[in-house]
């Protein structure tokens, strides 16, 4: 090793003779070498700055990737080695900058620590000499330093017989040696800082100062460091300062002033670089912070979950079900459930999927407390599985079944994939509202489905009018209808049959949780204008807005903590649905409950005109009209936001003429949702006919 360390030092060690011959101070000496090091390897620095900006540059592609594959190490991975091999890209040779820093570092090191051997050419017995002499270890590393001491002091002079060494040779030393300068500043740079201090201790603090200077415009200015995390920004600049001071304290103060003088320098040459060859002319910027988010978002999903003190709990449970579901095999049905509150979205459906077959049925959620586990405790043939949303992730594309059954849209757009193992699953979307797709849900959310449950004439429209306009395949299309609200219907006529004249009227206040939703806009102008007024007044948030911004929702009920009770409530349990049967009146901006109330109860709705909840700015380009839309002034009442100071008016008169308007309801539910009263039988009649054919393709 200590040959290989020679050869490598041989060359840093003419340099360094040649820079000390040139400006005859080896303070100097060595602050002319790291500047003409940094010129010779300017060329390798051009290269790694054109390489740190490709990388850039590709990062995100790579983010996307990663959103798209989120949880497939094995698809990742394949993906960045097309990006890497595509943009011609070396990941490995991002090394090269620390590797040539060490070597420098090296190198600097030796010829400082042997100056006879490297600037003065001494060979290697004369040296050991000199060292028996003067009492010195010749493997020690400060040994030709203690050599240079002992002649620069007097104690190796001209005259000086030392065995070994003619007297030629030594006065041919001691007149090179001697007029050797190794003081810069007031710094003996052959001094150790930690063994003397005083005013030495300037030295380990510079050092520290340097790096922290050249990490700190790294990561403001650097191309690749300014994308890392805080982390890793951070993390590095405490090494690196750590590092210096450390040099700084141990090494002679030579080696801590190439340090000092590489770090500054280094600084000087990123902001040439730059300058140069500008990263802003290569990278998009806003793809790079917009795929940043995208990974976020998906690295951020099971944060609300670790704040429970259940977590750890529900992480083993988790890895429990997840190993139980694929040890299933011959998997027909698997119904996905984002909370307790979808199941009734789907209780019918299965229980007529029970009644007319003998399924097992398999139902992934995303609630560890979702009602689903006591219902299996009762039948046998549902089995759950609580998956959390990282997990879920790879489930998902690891799944092997016949059919998935799911309510949520946007399939195959972000982190929610179809299969990657199982190409053939047929994935079935049900509706969780009676509203029109193409506006409430962004563009394309249903076009990774395979088959559409529409609940009524309006959605098979949309779906078809989105197929056309857009050149897309034809999906199957199932006129089902909507279970729930046959539920709340019955409901509604088995709570009008027990109603007590006389009664406090009760309001529900439902918003939606788009921009602008009641709760954020005008909760305390609906409040004032009808708490006090002999109305109970039932709050329910929608589960979207409690789970995206729970602190908003908590501090809205801190707020009127002291006015709970008969008066005022806030409804959080989004399971039961009680409250929109019970209710005397509804007041909402663009939630999907309004004609949920409104064609279980037969009574009118107001609806504030908030900013409209529009997740597709081209709903237009299909020429439909939503029924969000439409249905307003035939189910109820239109408030703008400036006519809020009429609320108690339009409420009393709602209220007083709620018989005019039932008719009217019941009108346009009949022609709006399909298979009143047998939708769940209807939706697991086409299953199991999907399955049998499924079944005999395979025969």
């Amino acid at each position: 090793m200590d040959n290989v360390l020679y050869y490598i030092c041989v060359p840093f060690g003419y340099l360094m003779k040649w820079c000390w011959m040139l400006v005859g101070n080896y303070g100097l000496a060595i602050l002319l070498f790291t500047l003409v090091s940094k010129v010779v390897l300017l060329p390798v620095s051009v290269w790694i700055q054109k390489n740190s900006i490709l990388m850039v540059k590709i990062q995100p592609d790579i983010n996307f990737l990663k959103v798209r594959h989120y949880g497939d190490s094995e698809a990742i991975a394949e993906g960045e080695a097309r990006l890497f091999k595509q943009h011609k890209y070396r990941p490995m040779l991002s090394l090269i900058p620390l590797i040539v820093q060490i070597v420098l570092l090296l190198g600097v090191v030796e010829v400082i620590y042997h100056p006879l051997g490297y600037l003065f050419g001494v060979p290697n017995e004369v040296i050991a000499a000199m060292a028996e002499f003067i009492g010195a270890d010749p493997s020690a590393s400060s040994c030709q330093l203690l050599i240079v001491e002992a002649i620069q002091n007097g104690t190796i002079h001209t005259a000086t017989a030392i065995p070994g060494v003619g007297a030629d040779v030594l006065a041919d030393i001691v007149q090179q040696v001697g007029a050797f300068q190794l003081s810069f500043c007031g710094f003996h740079l052959s001094t150790v800082p930690v063994e003397v201090w005083g005013l030495y201790t300037v030295v380990p603090v510079a050092a520290g100062l340097s790096s922290f200077v050249l990490c700190l415009t790294q990561n403001l200015s650097n191309v690749i460091q300014h994308e890392q995390g805080k982390l890793s920004k951070y993390g590095l600049m405490a090494v690196s300062v750590g590092i210096s001071l450390y040099l700084g304290c141990f090494v002679p103060s030579g080696i801590a002033l190439y340090w000092i003088a590489s770090n500054l320098l280094s600084v000087v040459q990123m902001y040439l670089l730059n300058a140069c060859i500008n990263p802003k002319k290569y990278v998009d910027y806003d793809a790079l912070e917009q795929s940043r988010r995208q990974l976020a978002e998906i690295e951020a999903l099971d944060a609300p979950a670790k704040k429970d003190a259940n977590y750890r709990r529900n992480k083993r449970r988790e890895r429990k079900d997840y190993k139980r579901f694929f040890h299933v095999v011959n998997k027909h049905v698997v119904f996905y459930s984002e909370k307790s509150g979808f199941y009734k979205y789907f209780q019918e459906l299965i229980d007529e999927l029970l009644k007319r077959s003998n399924l097992t049925v398999h139902y992934i959620t995303n609630d560890p407390d979702d009602v689903i586990f006591q219902i299996a405790e009762q039948q046998p043939r549902i089995r759950p599985y609580y998956i959390g949303l990282k997990k879920l992730i790879p489930l998902m594309m690891l799944i092997e079944c016949d059919i998935v059954v799911m309510t949520t849209p946007d399939l195959d757009k972000y982190y929610l994939k179809r299969s990657r193992i199982k190409k053939d699953i047929e994935y079935i979307y049900v509706p969780h509202d009676m509203l029109s797709t193409h506006m409430g849900f962004r563009e394309g959310a249903l076009n990774a489905f395979s088959t559409i449950f529409c609940s009524g004439e309006h959605v098979a429209k949309e779906v078809r009018a989105t197929e056309r306009v857009y050149g897309l395949p034809e999906k199957k299309l199932v006129p089902f209808g909507y279970p729930l609200a046959d539920q709340l219907v019955q409901a509604g006529k088995e709570n009008r049959q027990r109603h007590v004249p006389g009664k406090r009227k009760q309001i529900l206040i439902a918003p939606s949780w788009q921009e602008d939703n009641l709760l954020d806009s005008c909760i305390d102008t609906l409040i004032g204008q009808l708490y006090g007024e002999d109305y109970r007044l039932i709050i329910r948030p929608h589960p979207e807005y409690v789970k995206r911004f729970g602190a908003k929702m908590q501090a809205v009920v801190e707020k009127y903590r002291d006015r709970e009770g008969e008066g005022l409530a806030f409804e959080l349990d989004f399971s039961t649905n009680e409250s929109i049967t019970t209710s005397d009146l509804i007041i909402t901006d663009w939630s999907g409950i309004a004609p949920e109330f409104c064609f279980a109860t037969g009574r009118p709705a107001l609806f504030i005109n908030t900013k409209l909840k529009c997740l597709n700015p081209n709903w237009e380009n299909l020429g439909l009209t939503p029924v969000e839309i439409s249905l307003r002034d035939e189910i109820g009442m239109s408030l703008s936001p400036g006519e809020l100071n009429r609320t108690a008016e339009v409420v009393r008169e709602l209220l007083a003429n709620t018989d005019r308007y039932r008719d009217r309801i019941d009108a346009r539910f009949d022609s709006l949702i399909y298979n009143h009263g047998c939708a769940a039988a209807e939706g697991a009649k086409y299953i199991l006919s999907s399955l049998v054919e499924k079944r005999s393709q395979k025969a």
